[in-house]
C-alpha cells in the first residue's frame, strides 16, 4: 500500500514539578530546603530513514508522545529528563503545521533530522528560591506542560530521474526493463496509481534512482483525476524523461500529447519545465511510418530538448537512452552542486516556549484570572507561608496581572478569583 499523505498528533513531554523538602541539618531553620528541580520533557524529533518507502504506518498510528520529566526529589535530587521521541519517515518527507500550514521540516536525505517540538521545562524546587532572607522557603514551581499539536506529513518521491507522461505510453515497462522494479503493467490506462521507483546500474559503475511517475491528464495543475497527487512526485527529481507514444498505437497524436503534457507542467509549476531534457519516443516497433517521427523529432528538438526512440518492450535503444541520461546527470551536478540542509536544527516554537496568556476579566461584581501557568502555580503555593504568598504576588505582579485588575477598575477590599481559591484586593 502507497501512502504518502497523513494527519497525526505529536506531543512532546511535560515538564516534571520541583518540590517542597527539607533536610534536618543544625543551624538550618526547618532543616534547610532540599527540594530537587523536576526533570525536563523529552523532545520530538522525526528522522529519515532510507528503509521506509511511504507513509503507512501512521494511518494506524495517530499519537506519538515524548515521555514527561520526573518530578524533583528529596536531598535536591532532580528529577529524570524524559526520553525523546525520534519518528522515522521516509526520505522526502514534508512536515506542516496542519493548523497554520507552516512548514516547519523537509527532510530529503539519510541524515537529516527536525526538532519539530520542545519538551516543556521542569519546575524549580523550593532550594532555588532560598536567599539570605528567605531561609527556608516552602514553595516550588511546577513544571510547564505542553499542548499536543496536529501535523501532516507529506512524502515525495525522492529520485534522481523521473518518467512521465500520459498512461499506457510504456513508463512502467520502460522501468522494468533498465531496473529490478516489478511494476504492474497492463494494456489499459492508470495501471500505475502510485510512483515505482527502481534502481538503474549503469555499466557495472554508477547507479541512479529511476522513478515511474503515474500517467498525468489533460488538466492535472488543476486536480483532474490525481493531478496534484501524481504532479507533486516530480519536484523532487534531478531530470524528468517525457514518455511518448511514437506510434499512436492509442489513436492519440503524440505531437499534440507532447504539449499538452508541457503545458501541465508549466502551469503547475514553471521550474518543472527546465528538469524535462529528454523527450523519448516508445514503441518504435509498432510504427507505420516516419512522417511523424521526424515532426516530433522536429518540435522537440526546437525546444531544446534531446529526442531518442526505443522500443522498451523489444529493449531496442535502451542503451543509447542510459548514455544520454548518465550524460545529462553528470552536466546538473557540475551545474547544480548539491546542497546539503542547513546544519541547525528547526525546532517548533510551541506555547511552551512563548510568553504565557493570562486572561483577566470581571464577571458580575467578581475579578476572574486564568492562565495554564497561574492554575499549576497555585497549587504548589503554600498560603499559610508569608513567604510563599509573597512570591505568588509577585508572580502576579511581574506577568501584569496586578496592572490589569486595576485597568478593570478594581478597587480596595473587591473580590479575585483565581480558580477555587478567592483573595480580597489590598494595594
Amino acid at each position: 500500500m502507497f501512502i504518502d499523505k497523513v494527519d497525526i498528533k505529536v506531543k512532546a513531554g511535560n515538564g516534571g514539578d520541583g518540590i517542597v523538602a527539607f533536610r534536618r541539618e543544625k543551624y538550618e531553620p526547618s532543616g534547610g530546603p532540599a527540594g530537587g528541580d523536576g526533570g525536563a520533557g523529552g523532545d520530538i524529533y522525526f528522522v529519515v530513514d532510507e528503509g521506509i518507502r511511504t507513509l503507512v504506518e501512521f494511518r494506524y498510528k495517530k499519537h506519538h508522545r515524548a515521555e514527561n520529566g520526573a518530578n524533583g526529589g528529596k536531598s535536591n535530587r532532580k528529577g529524570k529528563n524524559g526520553e525523546s521521541l525520534y519518528i522515522k519517515v521516509p526520505p522526502g518527507t514534508t512536515i506542516k503545521n496542519k493548523t497554520t500550514g507552516e512548514v516547519l521540516a523537509d527532510l530529503v536525505d539519510k541524515e537529516d533530522q527536525a526538532l519539530i517540538q520542545k519538551g516543556g521545562g521542569g519546575g524549580r524546587g523550593n532550594t532555588r528560591f532560598k536567599t539570605s532572607t528567605r531561609r527556608a522557603p516552602k514553595f516550588a514551581t511546577p513544571g510547564d506542560r505542553t499542548d499536543e499539536i496536529e501535523l501532516e506529513l507529506e512524502m515525495k518521491v525522492v529520485a534522481d530521474v523521473g518518467l512521465i507522461g500520459f498512461p499506457n505510453v510504456g513508463k512502467s515497462t520502460l522501468l522494468s526493463v533498465v531496473t529490478s522494479a516489478k511494476p504492474k503493467i497492463g494494456n489499459y490506462h492508470f495501471t500505475t496509481i502510485h510512483p515505482n521507483i527502481g534502481i538503474v546500474e549503469y555499466k557495472g559503475v554508477d547507479s541512479f534512482v529511476l522513478a515511474d511517475i503515474p500517467g498525468l491528464i489533460e488538466g492535472a495543475h488543476e486536480g483532474v483525476g490525481l493531478g496534484h497527487e501524481f504532479l507533486k512526485h516530480t519536484s523532487r527529481t534531478k531530470l524528468l524523461i517525457h514518455v511518448i507514444d511514437i506510434s499512436g498505437s492509442e489513436r492519440r497524436d503524440p505531437m499534440e500529447d507532447f504539449e499538452k503534457i508541457n503545458d501541465e507542467l508549466l502551469k503547475y509549476d514553471t521550474s518543472l519545465i527546465n528538469k524535462c531534457r529528454i523527450v523519448v519516443g516508445n514503441k518504435v516497433d509498432l510504427m507505420q511510418d516516419g512522417e511523424s517521427s521526424q515532426k516530433v523529432r522536429e518540435l522537440v528538438e526546437k525546444k531544446g530538448m534531446k529526442y531518442l526512440e526505443i522500443s522498451a518492450i523489444a529493449h531496442k535503444g535502451i542503451e543509447s537512452l542510459l548514455d544520454v541520461v548518465m550524460q545529462e546527470l553528470q552536466l546538473l551536478e557540475k551545474e547544480e552542486p548539491v546542497i546539503k540542509p542547513q546544519d541547525e536544527i528547526r525546532v517548533y516554537q510551541h506555547e511552551v516556549n512563548k510568553e504565557e496568556a493570562i486572561r483577566v476579566y470581571r464577571e458580575n461584581d467578581v475579578y476572574l484570572v486564568e492562565g495554564k501557568k497561574i492554575e499549576r502555580l497555585i497549587d504548589s503555593v503554600n498560603f499559610d507561608d508569608t513567604e510563599s504568598t509573597n512570591f505568588f504576588q509577585k508572580y502576579l505582579k511581574d506577568k501584569g496581572v496586578i496592572q490589569k485588575l486595576r485597568d478593570l477598575g478594581i478597587n480596595e477590599g473587591d473580590t479575585v478569583k483565581i480558580y477555587d481559591i478567592e483573595f480580597e484586593f489590598t494595594e
